[in-house]
């Protein structure tokens, strides 16, 4: 018998919380939507006049894909249109979009709607990743948003490839859905996810090595030297899919370009996080984990090392131990 994600998350609301009346299922069914929207415009990439720039760039500076500026409205559309939303945070907005619900709206959501959008031309594998928060009462824009995440509600993303996988997390576990195209519903495909504690690939652009910091490049020659191959996609949700089904690690190093990072902190290294923890790995920023950090910004950037247990473990002790060496020079 399939069952469908609404069904799933339906059934672990009921579990969880039985006086629930069905926001959150209603919240998550909305994601749902737009990723199916957005699947159905990518599979026409090449078809129709969706490749290519946009003509503009984001608050981040990037130039946004014709993709980008679709899925970001496709997310918008579905989830404002949820009661239970006060605020929508994406990558491509630069302050949050506020719902006007008279303080009735509970949860936030912050997302990437189209990770990955500069290989769309290629076709690579793209994605769309999410965050949900509730909303601290009272609060209101910003002051809302701003939260560690560890406070996260629940996290997920989807990833076009191939197949349509959407994978999320709500605290209980980390659940992946297959998109049946027959039916048009993502179905129960991966039960209980858990990330190997140890791998064999590792994934970082090792173009940019000569500006990573030592103990980063001390690191990786530690890896090659114990029989670990290179596996780099270039999209955050593809690289980190394979990390969760296959094991090993991700790493996004701060660089001279880059001293702070390049990654978001709430809307892809939090999320990302939520899910590795609840699947069995670990998510560090180099100096500590990824879900403590207390965020000044929304567009806040971070490092990011994510994986299984072994492989973030050993890098933390290299890490740590070249920390040490400097202080005590």
């Amino acid at each position: 018998m399939l069952v469908t994600v609404q069904q799933h998350i339906l059934q672990q609301q009921e579990d969880q919380f039985p006086a629930a009346r069905g926001n959150f299922s209603s919240l998550l069914s909305g994601m749902t939507l737009a990723t199916k929207m957005i699947q159905a415009k990518i599979r026409r990439a090449g078809l129709v006049d969706i490749l290519g720039s946009a003509g503009a760039t984001n608050v981040q500076g990037e130039t946004q894909q014709k993709l980008d500026v679709y899925a970001n409205q496709a997310v918008l559309h579905c989830l404002g249109a949820r009661e239970s939303v006060a605020f929508l945070v994406s990558e491509e907005n630069e302050q949050p979009v506020t719902i006007d619900r008279s303080e009735g709206g509970k949860y936030i959501v912050v997302f990437d709607p189209l990770d990955g959008s500069s290989n769309i031309d290629v076709n690579v594998s793209v994605g769309t990743i999410f965050s949900i928060l509730r909303r601290p009462e009272g609060t209101h824009g910003e002051a809302a948003v701003l939260q560690p995440g560890w406070k996260q509600v629940a996290a997920g993303y989807v990833v076009y490839g191939s197949s349509t996988i959407f994978v999320y997390t709500a605290g209980q576990g980390v659940y992946g859905f297959t998109l049946e195209p027959e039916i048009g519903a993502f179905v129960l495909s991966f039960a209980n996810m858990r990330m190997p504690v140890q791998g064999n690939t590792y994934s970082v652009n090792e173009a940019n090595s000569d500006s990573f910091p030592e103990s980063y490049r001390t690191y990786l020659g530690h890896l090659r030297s114990n029989g670990y191959g290179s596996r780099y996609i270039g999209s955050l949700v593809a690289d980190f899919h394979r990390t969760l089904l296959k094991g090993g690690v991700f790493l996004y190093p701060p660089t001279k370009k880059n001293p702070n990072g390049k990654l978001r902190l709430l809307y892809e290294a939090n999320p990302l996080a939520f899910i590795a923890e609840q699947a069995g790995g670990h998510a560090i920023s180099g100096e500590g984990r990824i879900m403590d950090i207390a965020p000044k910004s929304i567009h806040e950037r971070t490092p990011l090392i994510i994986g299984s247990r072994a492989e973030v473990g050993t890098f933390h002790q290299i890490h740590s131990s070249g920390r040490s060496d400097r202080t005590t020079a």
